[in-house]
């Protein structure tokens, strides 16, 4: 078809994994091969030395994996796409392609717990140093700033205060003291929010949640905006090794078709919970930028379009009010991760934050009461009648 990057983001969704197939497959086949035939010797040389575009070894290339790669590069905005295993490896690959020792890295308090662990303990072993600090706050950001700043790693909304962050004046601030920004938008997908278009240099995902969209898979990937980027960012996941495999990409690259509809439902159903939440007399806090009330309402509304499909908030019975909640939903899923088709709900404090320590959790506004929930695509009133009936034994 036409340039699919001229297409709206609702035909991108669905047009663009797709690519010519000898047999022309409407969808493209996966390509579970860990190696590929040459015609000859010359044919394998030329693949080697770049002269010639094609397939080598799944770990390098692979036509499955170029699919999902580039969709999320056009829904994104950028040049090219990196596959990896999880969203993990995709944050490895992006830091590592940045880094050196002796580097100084700033990166968003609120955020993924195990990031907190990648930077403290894994990337501190190479002497590299962290300053984590509320992105939300422009002065903190320019007072964390050393001469060996190189990176600025940002979440908005932050995971899971929902905290928000100013994409372009955080870009300002770093490239104009020499730092490349790194931006998760995971929360948001390429649907609500695309940090490229406002001074990121690398966006980054994971395809876990809601790009796959169905909880069945276990993804990451990394956009980059121009050329000489992707081809570091290519060099280094060869060498690094952490490789999407290919029926994982044949699967995100079906929940690709559908993601721009189920944001759309995430984001009908989202600002209605949190509107339940935010009046019900148990509920002493709810975080989320769809409410006018919340801090992050305007910046939010200036880079994203629209609220998403995650709510943190705090009973006034903090943590036992939260265990007792959690134990009483029926509909609602108890588990960890977020932006699938059913509705999650989870304690950070004790799940996917217990990594980052107290204290970190603290600075992070990340308290022993606070409960997450990624709104599904299920009924609404069904949704909020599940959460009612679980408050009600608080």
């Amino acid at each position: 078809m036409e340039d699919i990057r001229k297409k709206s983001r609702d035909t991108q969704c669905v047009h663009a994994s797709l690519m010519e197939d000898a047999n022309g497959a409407v969808v493209p086949p996966i390509y579970q091969t860990s190696t590929f035939k040459f015609r000859d010797a010359d044919h394998g040389a030329s693949l080697f030395t770049g002269r010639e575009k094609g397939y080598i070894y799944t770990r390098m290339a692979n036509p499955t994996v170029e699919g999902v790669e580039n969709a999320v590069a056009v829904l994104e905005g950028g040049y090219g796409g990196v596959g990896c295993a999880s969203g993990m490896a995709a944050l490895h690959l992006a830091f590592a392609s940045i880094l050196k020792a002796g580097d100084h890295v700033i990166c968003s308090e609120s955020v993924y717990g195990p990031v907190v662990g990648l930077l403290n303990t894994q990337f501190a072993n190479f002497g590299i140093e962290v300053s984590f600090v509320d992105t939300s706050d422009l002065d903190a950001v320019k007072a964390a700033i050393t001469e060996k700043t190189t990176l600025v790693h940002v979440e908005t909304p932050g995971n899971p205060t929902l905290v928000v962050s100013d994409l372009a004046a955080v870009a300002k601030i770093a490239h104009d003291n020499g730092a490349k920004m790194t931006v998760d938008n995971t929360f948001m997908s390429p649907i609500l929010q695309r940090p490229l278009e406002y001074g990121a240099d690398i966006v980054i995902h994971s395809m876990t949640k809601f790009l796959n969209g169905h909880a069945d898979v276990v993804a990451g990937m990394v956009v980059v905006k121009d050329e000489e980027a992707y081809g570091h960012m290519r060099r280094m996941s060869n060498a690094i090794g952490g490789t999407i495999d290919p029926f994982n990409s044949f699967l995100v690259a079906r929940g690709i078709k559908t993601l721009a509809i189920r944001i759309q439902r995430h984001c009908e159903s989202g600002p209605k919970v949190a509107a339940f939440l935010d009046a019900h007399p148990k509920v002493e806090k709810v975080m989320y930028p769809g409410l006018e009330s919340d801090p992050g309402h305007d910046v939010h509304a200036k880079q994203a379009d629209g609220p998403g499909g995650l709510i943190s908030f705090e009973l006034t019975g903090g943590l036992e009010a939260g265990k007792v909640f959690m134990n009483s939903v029926k509909m609602c899923v108890l588990a960890v991760s977020l932006g699938g088709v059913e509705t999650l709900i989870q304690h950070p404090a004790s799940m996917t934050h217990a990594s980052m320590g107290p204290e970190v959790r603290k600075q992070a506004g990340i308290t022993d009461g606070l409960v997450r929930i990624s709104v599904g695509i299920e009924d609404v009133t069904e949704i909020i009648a599940d959460l009612e009936q679980g408050l009600e034994k608080v």
